[in-house]
């Protein structure tokens, strides 16, 4: 259930990283030059920062979680009643990890494995891994980049799309830029738009 409001100490900084304590609540946890870190059992509101990485260990929960410029990384069981929001860095949800809300990046590779997620994944450049029995019951959505992003000169490789072995998406997968797109023959999708599904039944999809 969600955390109540106003029942446990904030935090806020300028400079500096923050750290929530093992079994421990909290209310919003924020800084702008500096990472978070939440230890195991912890609850915490919601954590943002922007320069600097968010880390949450096995068992915490927490509200929103988002950063600009730095990863977000949930080790086991942890619980998210929010959603999970990068710039430039990449975001893991770890097994048995719980997600409430999108997961949105810009610049940054996403990875789950054994999660389940009951928003949307929304991304541009980075690739993305709905790994092993993962469940998400959004879509997935890959935006056309912006023009500014890329430099036209530079040949980029498309992002890798893995939807992994008996993982479930529910909704649409919608592609407005060019991916490689590998399903297992036992996950189960939405309707792809944008992309043709590469089919593999081994552990792990193809290397290029």
């Amino acid at each position: 259930m969600p955390l109540a409001a106003g029942a446990q100490q904030s935090i806020d900084k300028v400079n500096g990283s923050i750290t929530a304590e093992a079994g421990q609540q909290y209310g919003d946890l924020e800084t702008v030059n500096g990472s978070i870190r939440i230890h195991e059992n912890a609850q915490v509101r919601d954590a943002e920062t922007v320069n600097g990485s968010i880390k949450v260990a096995a068992s915490a929960r927490t509200g929103d979680l988002s950063t600009v410029n730095g990863g977000i990384r949930l080790e086991e069981m942890v619980t998210v009643d929010g959603g999970l929001e990068t710039v430039n860095g990449g975001i893991f949800v770890g097994r048995q990890g719980k997600v409430s809300g999108n997961i949105e990046t810009v610049n940054g590779a996403i990875g789950l494995v054994d999660a389940d997620i009951d928003g949307d994944i929304e991304t541009v450049t980075g690739d993305l891994t709905v790994g092993a029995g993962s469940y998400v019951r959004g879509g997935i959505h890959y935006e056309k980049p912006n023009t500014g992003w890329i430099d036209i000169k530079v040949k980029r490789r498309p992002p890798r799309v893995i939807i992994g072995p008996n993982a479930v998406v529910d909704g649409p997968l919608r592609f407005e830029r060019e991916v490689t797109l590998y399903v297992h023959t036992t996950a189960r999708t939405g309707p792809v738009t944008g992309a043709t599904a590469i089919s593999y039944d081994s552990d792990r999809a193809p290397s290029e």
